[in-house]
């Protein structure tokens, strides 16, 4: 991946008020994003420009006097402009953005800044601000990544005897006049990610998450754009925080200020206390991304975690492979485990293509059920017996198979019925001694700021994956987190447990180089840049249905890559909603993201697993393109279809799919437009032969066949593609079909 120098040009000039001004210009010519600061005098910074470069950088210094509101009645003597911390003493009167109390007393903090410091090549600038008085100093850092995202932090530091205590502290971005609506997602288990939509008006808008994770509710970003934007049109400024803990995204106007989108990481009381000078906070990461429309936001996003990802496989001295394709357990024999099931299983894995074989739930303690022995991390002797039955020994007919074995954790949760949480009732999280949190699904929280409790898990599973030669792990999360106290502190615990599930990820990959890491949490719960740095894919839903996916996944893909997305193949009826659908629909559905299977094979008919095969050889032949390539969705007028794609990185080939959900207006359904690809350049469009024999799958409605829906396809134009559209065939509802488009 060629990472090209970012330009940084600094200007000094004095604003019409005598102030000093200095601005410092920040320009990614190649991913077409710009970034400019304004410093007046002594003050934090305020930023001035998000958005494309600008002909003329030399002009954001004047940017402060064509910005700087005036004085206004009723007012305080300066009208609210928010710095990149706002306070009051900057005349910030929103919702309070930085919390710090001194004692136990509020202390407002009024900042001055002291150094400035550049990285040119790397698009960095750091602020050393402090305020003598209060013996408060911050650190605060943006930098201009080479994927075109923007990335600020901040670092609180105690620089005076006494305890200061962090309650918040929120950054921002503004973002236009004219951006003045905003999309967030919400969701619960089994449909996260649903898009929702509002006006930015006057006042706060705030989607906080308080169980120590993101949870399914969770925007994965909040964007704020022109009115109707979408995912091929309209300026968007997206958000983001990459933290596994509680956090909160927000858009704020006063009736004196443009829109500023942000968030940051929420702190219980007492959670960060610095006790001493030179103790000190760091906030996580908030990421911004400018975009034309929501596939230009997501793919700064997919670039940025890929070359994180590639960084990583360097320094581990690992190198890059195809993403496998994975048959997980669970929805095929759930808690049932036995040798001989297990056994006959992997064997239809390998036979349908498959290249990784997890075991899911069910294989530690006394785990029969869902209700005893997390925590217990052994290997159950009267399901896996040592000897010729044991796990190990599955594990090495998989490796026989030619397959990566893999394993499911859940290691930060323990149920009360467990041997571990019977000799140490203490290494559980609780908001007092005698009371535990309210349970979900049977299970408590584990304290791994306790370094005992800490240490045992990581001891346990290093020790797993050793003597199984475990190559994957699936890493689950599934009870919220809540009153969660640790006994061993005495404080709450959410941030130093997050910090602890970073540091078992990193130490168990850097012990065993190659190992791999899924983050579960009972489905999407837990998706952010935070985990998605030190996991390898995340697991998008517990949902398998595809007609459900189609939305989950689509909107996942705003901030996840397809190639880290766990994408299966179930059955049908689907498990979790008892919707039924065609095999060719499952298949397709699973097509652009990290394809596995989640489905009993042997309890199907040789032609299904025949079928299978097919599409899993299909999938491996443009796999290359998904993990490398750019994620692409269609603006459809009609809310009946969907259009997804993957173009190549040099957009000379890309699949697309068309999904027909449910019946349209149109019969049959109207041409679409496929977005990405090369105005100038001329393309054959010919459909995937797994799906080519239309009236063979029993997926179409047509009475006569689809001129191009035949092995010679089509030559069109990229500037027709783009803007009339193609038709495709017309189809049953929850039905899809791919198709390849190739420049001639």
């Amino acid at each position: 991946m060629t990472i090209h120098a970012a330009t940084l040009n600094q200007y000094e000039a004095v604003a019409a008020d005598g102030t000093a001004l200095q601005a410092f210009y920040i320009e990614r010519a190649d991913v077409q994003v710009a970034f400019a600061l304004v410093f007046a005098g002594n003050k934090l910074p305020h930023i001035v420009h998000w958005g494309r470069p600008l002909a003329d950088s030399s002009t954001v210094v004047n940017l402060y006097d064509a910005l700087r509101p005036q004085r206004v009645s009723g007012s305080l003597d300066e009208t609210p402009w928010p710095s990149v911390m706002p306070t009051q003493a900057e005349s910030w009167i929103g919702a309070p953005r930085l919390e710090l109390r001194r004692n136990g007393i509020e202390a407002f903090c009024s900042f001055e800044v002291k150094d400035i410091r550049i990285d040119p090549d790397n698009g960095r600038i750091s602020v050393d601000a402090l305020d003598v008085e209060q013996g408060v100093a911050l650190q605060w850092e943006c930098e201009l990544d080479p994927s075109g995202l923007v990335r600020q932090h901040a670092t609180i530091q105690n620089r005076e005897a006494g305890e200061l205590q962090v309650g918040k502290v929120e950054l921002g971005f503004p973002v236009p006049a004219n951006a003045v609506e905003i999309m967030t997602t919400t969701g619960h288990h089994l449909r996260e990610r649903s898009p929702q939509r509002q006006l930015l008006n006057v006042g706060r808008f705030e989607k906080p998450t308080m169980v120590g994770r993101p949870d399914f509710d969770a925007s994965l970003l909040l964007s704020a754009g022109a009115p109707g934007f979408g995912f091929e049109h309209g300026d968007v400024y997206s958000v983001h925080v990459g933290w596994s803990g509680n956090s909160v995204l927000s858009a704020e106007r006063l009736p004196y200020t443009q829109g500023l989108i942000g968030g940051g990481e929420v702190l219980l009381g007492g959670e960060i206390i610095l006790n001493s000078a030179d103790d000190a906070y760091t906030t996580p990461w908030v990421y911004g991304s400018y975009g034309e429309g929501l596939n230009d936001v997501a793919g700064r996003f997919h670039s940025y975690l890929r070359r994180v990802h590639e960084e990583e496989r360097a320094r581990l001295g690992i190198a890059a492979k195809p993403r496998p394709v994975i048959l997980n357990t669970w929805e095929a024999v759930y808690f049932d485990h036995d040798y001989s099931t297990l056994v006959a299983l992997a064997d239809k894995a390998a036979e349908s293509g498959v290249e990784r074989f997890v075991v899911d739930d069910g294989w530690f303690g006394s785990r029969r059920d869902d209700s005893s022995s997390l925590g217990d991390w052994w290997v159950a002797q009267d399901v896996w017996p040592d000897g010729e039955r044991s796990l190990k020994s599955l594990a090495e007919y998989v490796h026989g198979r030619g397959m990566e074995f893999g394993l499911w954790f859940e290691p930060e949760m323990i149920n009360p019925d467990s041997d571990t949480y019977r000799a140490h009732p203490d290494w559980v999280l609780k908001p007092t001694a005698s009371r535990l949190p309210m349970q979900g699904r049977m299970q408590q929280v584990l304290d791994l700021t306790n370094p005992e409790a800490f240490a045992y898990i990581y001891g346990a599973m290093d020790a797993l994956v050793s003597d199984l030669g475990i190559d994957y792990i699936k890493w689950d999360h599934n009870k919220l987190v809540t009153e969660a106290v640790s006994p061993y502190s005495g404080r709450p615990a959410v941030h130093n447990q997050t910090l602890a599930v970073y540091k078992i990820f990193r130490d168990l990959k850097a012990a065993h180089p190659g190992l791999e890491i899924e983050s579960c949490s009972s489905g999407g719960g837990r998706v952010d840049l935070g985990i998605l740095a030190v996991a390898d894919r995340i697991w998008a839903s517990d949902c398998v249905d595809p007609v459900e996916r189609a939305d989950i996944q689509r909107y996942t893909s705003l901030l996840v890559p397809p190639e880290m997305i766990g994408e299966h193949v179930g059955a049908s009826p689907a498990h979790s909603t008892h919707r039924a659908t065609s095999q060719e629909m499952r298949m397709a559905m699973t097509f652009f993201g990290h394809m596995g299977i989640e489905w009993n094979l042997l309890k199907e008919p040789q032609a299904n697993i025949d079928k299978l095969h097919t599409w899993v050889d299909a999938y491996k032949q443009y796999r290359s393109d998904f993990a490398a390539g750019t994620a692409v969705h269609a603006d459809c007028a009609d809310p009946s279809v969907r259009v997804d794609g993957v173009v190549s990185e040099d957009g000379s080939r890309a699949v697309y799919r068309f999904t027909q959900l449910t019946t349209s207006v149109s019969y049959p359904a109207a041409p679409v437009r496929l977005p990405g690809l090369q105005a100038q350049a001329t393309y054959k469009i010919v459909p995937l032969s797994v799906n080519i024999d239309l009236e063979a799958s029993g997926i179409a409605n047509g009475q006569t066949p689809l001129g191009w829906w035949n092995e010679s396809g089509t030559v069109l134009s990229g500037a027709t593609l783009q803007s009339y559209g193609v038709r495709l065939p017309s189809l049953h509802p929850a039905q899809a079909v791919l198709f390849s488009v190739e420049r001639v």
